[in-house]
């Protein structure tokens, strides 16, 4: 049997979006008020989901702990009050659009899955825009 489980958890951060090759009237005017030079900030909501067979043995498709614990280290440690620009190598280079940060917490936490699972991430920008990536 196929099964899906998920976690929810959250972080808080800032951003801005922003290309360095623009100018700020550019800018601006593709980014709106989320180019503002002093960076802006959400309150990040995250739903992760393993899909995969049940465990005869376990009972589980994941240990459920197992999943918290991977989320806790390569995702809120590293997001949760921080200036993604700034403070996530990821996004010294790659602009922090909702897109993006979903993509890169996906990769962060399949790195850390047994190969035979699926991944899919939600991420809320705010409660009513959210994006979706599982691979």
């Amino acid at each position: 049997m196929i099964v899906t489980v998920s976690r929810k958890a959250h972080f808080n951060a800032a951003h801005r979006l922003y290309r360095k090759d623009w100018t700020d009237t550019k800018n601006k005017s593709v980014f709106g008020k989320c180019s503002n030079p002093n960076y802006h900030g959400h309150n990040y909501e995250l739903i992760v989901s393993v899909t995969g067979e049940i465990d005869p043995q376990t009972g589980f498709v994941m240990d459920i702990k197992e999943l918290k614990k991977i989320i806790k280290i390569y995702i809120e440690n590293d997001f949760d009050h921080k200036n993604l620009n700034k403070d996530v190598k990821e996004f010294k280079e790659l602009i922090p659009t909702s897109e993006n940060i979903v993509v890169v917490i996906y990769n962060r936490i399949k790195n850390h899955l047994k190969k035979n699972l699926e991944l899919e991430v939600i991420l809320f920008e705010t409660p009513r825009n959210f994006v979706k990536y599982s691979g």
